[in-house]
């Protein structure tokens, strides 16, 4: 077998990837949704004053913060299926990508919890009481004042969380996943090894190509945005 570099494999491999970036995009996109959700709770509980909440809370975003993401996976992979036994349910037949997006889903939640937080944090709280004063109501004010002021603050940090999840969904493959990372290491296998440098290569592309995408799509959502930031303040 060959090892000496040929770009021919970095132009011959990429189509054999792409249709798996799908499998990626599915990992991210629910692992966004679920995590999303969890991480609103979880600012909420931080924001409101229930010290019992915050506390939850505040201890949840540590402990993400202070676990490595591949530990974080193994623990849900292995850890989960270890406790049901216990109570007489098998999970051995259900399908790696579920564990793998309980596993992101935690972690996101953990990194929008602080983005939402702070997005809330930023707008000035005389908004609220201004929007209050011309007869808005609490969720009114929330509504039209507040979150869209907080949403455009949050953007960049939000673009920034799922560059971040894309990244590390590639650990996703260390469990069995085929997503692209994981197309890329079979045909490396099938490969014997040979000519990695280049698959690697052609997979480091497409992640180039689907960042820059996303931090595209993120800034031009920004700019549009912060066009109406100014309407929408109660002066």
């Amino acid at each position: 077998m060959d090892k000496y570099f040929n770009p021919v494999y970095i132009t011959d491999s990429i189509p054999k990837l792409l249709p798996y970036i799908k499998v990626t995009f599915m990992v991210a996109g629910l692992s966004v949704l679920f995590g999303t959700m969890l991480g609103f709770i979880l600012a909420v509980a931080k924001i409101r004053k229930g010290k019992i909440g915050k506390i939850i809370a505040e201890g949840y975003t540590t402990a993400l913060r202070c676990t490595p993401s591949i530990v974080l996976l193994f623990l849900i992979y292995y850890g989960i299926p270890a406790v049901t036994k216990n109570f007489g349910i098998d999970l051995d037949d259900v399908d790696k990508a579920v564990f793998i997006i309980i596993a992101f889903s935690l972690m996101f939640a953990g990194a929008m919890c602080e983005v939402i937080r702070t997005a809330y944090e930023s707008v000035d709280k005389g908004q609220f009481e201004a929007a209050i004063s011309v007869g808005l109501s609490d969720i009114q004010a929330y509504r039209t004042i507040i979150l869209p002021q907080a949403f455009v603050v949050a953007i960049p940090n939000i673009g920034n969380s799922l560059l971040a999840l894309i990244k590390e969904g590639a650990l996703a493959y260390t469990i069995g996943l085929i997503d692209v990372m994981g197309k890329a290491n079979l045909i490396i296998a099938a490969n014997m090894n040979a000519h990695s440098l280049e698959i690697y290569i052609a997979l480091s592309i497409i992640y180039w190509v689907v960042s820059i995408i996303i931090e595209q799509l993120f800034l031009r959502i920004e700019k549009v945005l912060s066009k109406g930031k100014q309407t929408i303040k109660v002066t």
